[in-house]
């Protein structure tokens, strides 16, 4: 048996006087130097006042310790916290679960950023991958993932360089129709203005972020209207007031449509 006359933090090995090293989670103690092994409960008479916490820290290590998933990382740190509330004593052993808890919880919200890193990696959103993965170096192989989505967010951007054109050209050519046709600005005017106004939405659009995303939502809505008008106006030439009339109405009508039927089939 070890020396248990010092305090529990510092468990002393009777043979050759080395560091007793303590795993809870399988309730053992081994000296660092010798090798010795003892049963935690035969050394630590508290030990089994905390076998209900010990438990949940176990249930939550597994957690962490399969697959990377946001629901198991936010189970395990709700195990963690329920085992911390039970280890709120003044003795060693709940100093020393506490830690354990407290570095649980950590490694959880690491491993939650991991998980979510991991699912825009998968799902090919590489910038966003990448904004996840460098929050947490060095936690499993995010050092090797932020250097390939470094390299792969780059080919992405070039690829987006299209679409972003297509998005960008929406609401420029929207703005110009209402200017011609209520203002009465010229399209020589009108145009190079445009063109301005395309170059800066395209690159905001390929830049990313929260702009990007309304650009990207204004544009969906104008879209349909706007290619409604001008088949109206210009390719049938309907008077401009009523074919914008139509061109607003009938997707706000169609929509209400949509929505009054699903309304009417959900059952009740």
């Amino acid at each position: 048996m070890p020396d248990i006359s010092s305090a529990p933090a510092t468990l002393k090995c009777n043979i050759c006087g080395g560091e007793i090293r303590k795993d809870f989670l399988s309730a053992t103690a081994v000296c660092a130097h010798c090798g010795n092994k003892w049963s935690l409960s035969d050394i630590l008479p508290e030990y089994l006042k905390y076998s209900s916490a010990i438990e949940k820290i176990k249930k939550a290590q597994e957690l962490l310790n399969s697959k990377p998933d946001v629901t198991n990382v936010a189970q395990a740190k709700i195990l963690f916290q329920n085992a911390s509330v039970e280890c709120l004593h003044t003795d060693a052993t709940s100093s020393e679960l506490l830690a354990i808890c407290r570095e649980g919880q950590k490694n959880c919200e690491d491993l939650r950023h991991y998980a979510v890193a991991m699912g825009f990696y998968d799902r090919k959103s590489y910038r966003q991958a990448l904004e996840e993965f460098q929050k947490i170096p060095g936690i499993k192989d995010s050092e090797a993932k932020i250097e390939e989505c470094k390299v792969l967010a780059e080919k992405e951007k070039k690829k987006l360089i299209p679409i972003a054109v297509i998005v960008a050209l929406i609401i420029p050519t929207a703005l110009g129709v209402l200017l011609k046709e209520k203002v009465g600005i010229p399209l020589y005017v009108i145009i190079p203005a445009c063109l301005v106004l395309v170059a800066g939405l395209t690159y905001a659009v390929w830049k990313g972020g929260t702009l990007a995303t309304v650009i990207i939502a204004v544009s969906i809505i104008c879209a349909v209207p706007l290619l409604l008008f001008m088949v109206l106006a210009y390719g049938l030439h309907m008077e401009t007031g009523a074919a914008a009339s139509i061109a607003i109405g009938a997707p706000i009508a169609f929509i209400v449509a949509v929505g009054l039927k699903t309304s009417a089939e959900r059952p009740k």
